[in-house]
């Protein structure tokens, strides 16, 4: 009985939350960092790999509730450089998981009709033959969809992005394709994974489940470029519900506000010193005496 009471107090709590954000703007673009499988799967007694199962899960979700509230990009980090220090054996797990969840978005209809251009972004050098097979035939038959992007860190490190995008045009420029003086901010997001394509545009909101309040090296030229809002929860990445992401995009509005609010402060201040500038001005004007 009090299940089903809370059961309906929250579902009416979420349909709530949901038309408050559908009332606002939507971020464009949201970036995850999919944190707590493990610590997940320990918490149920269970091995790691019921944790990445369970997390694939999650992620199924959430790409289902961006495509629901109007986000156009969604980011996720699924493996970083630093993940190799793990076990060979997990490692493996990890990757037979991430094959498995790449092969159902390829067979999902939701993938097709939806539009989703899937994108892999990282080191592919260090990924196993299987997936990479597994990432080109997602990354071609989707390759002319638009409406939606899904992006997967796998083998991903931010620095090394950045590094990697600043060899490719130091190159560039030794082989008199480009000048110094072509290189800009927009130039070398166009070198960051995934490289070429389409570069990865700047995150609006940051989300981070686990309890840890840090971005772990996600997208550096596009997160902290943009000063864009973050999220941080406890819940880990297998628990995270629809109420968490909607909470997420609500801290992205608050944020997205309180700088239209201080714009405006600052316009209005320019004004009101423009306008009393005039005045002075005028005052002067017609505070001197005539010349006899």
């Amino acid at each position: 009985m009090k299940n089903r009471i809370f059961s309906v107090f929250y579902n009416e709590y979420e349909r709530r939350l949901q038309r408050k954000v559908l009332n606002s703007e939507i971020p464009h673009h949201i970036a995850v960092i999919m944190d707590g499988n493990r610590r997940y799967a320990g918490q149920m007694g269970k091995d790691s790999s019921f944790g990445h199962v369970m997390g694939g899960e999650a992620t199924e979700r959430v790409i289902e509730w961006c495509y629901e509230i109007g986000v156009k990009q969604l980011t996720l980090y699924a493996f970083s450089t630093e993940n190799f220090k793990r076990s060979e054996e997990e490692v493996d797990k990890i990757f037979n998981v991430i094959n498995e969840n790449l092969l159902k978005l390829y067979s999902d209809p939701r993938t097709h009709e939806k539009e989703t251009q899937v994108r892999v972004i990282g080191d592919r050098s260090k990924l196993p033959a299987f997936l990479n097979e597994s990432i080109e035939n997602i990354e071609e038959a989707t390759k002319n969809y638009g409406k939606f992007y899904l992006n997967v860190a796998i083998a991903y490190g931010g620095r090394q992005d950045i590094i990697q995008a600043v060899r490719d045009i130091a190159v560039c420029i030794s082989n008199g394709k480009l000048s110094l003086e072509e290189v800009n901010e927009s130039l070398i997001s166009k070198h960051l994974y995934p490289a070429p394509g389409v570069s990865v545009p700047n995150v609006d909101l940051v989300i981070r489940t686990g309890g840890d309040e840090r971005v772990s090296n996600f997208l550096p030229w596009q997160a902290n470029g943009s000063e864009c809002a973050a999220y941080f929860c406890a819940p880990f990445w297998p628990e995270f519900r629809k109420i968490d992401l909607l909470r997420s995009v609500r801290v992205y509005q608050a944020r997205e506000a309180e700088k239209k609010q201080e714009q405006s402060y600052r316009v209005s201040k320019v004004v009101n010193f423009l306008k009393m500038g005039t005045r002075e001005e005028k005052s002067e004007e017609f505070g001197q005496p005539q010349s006899i």
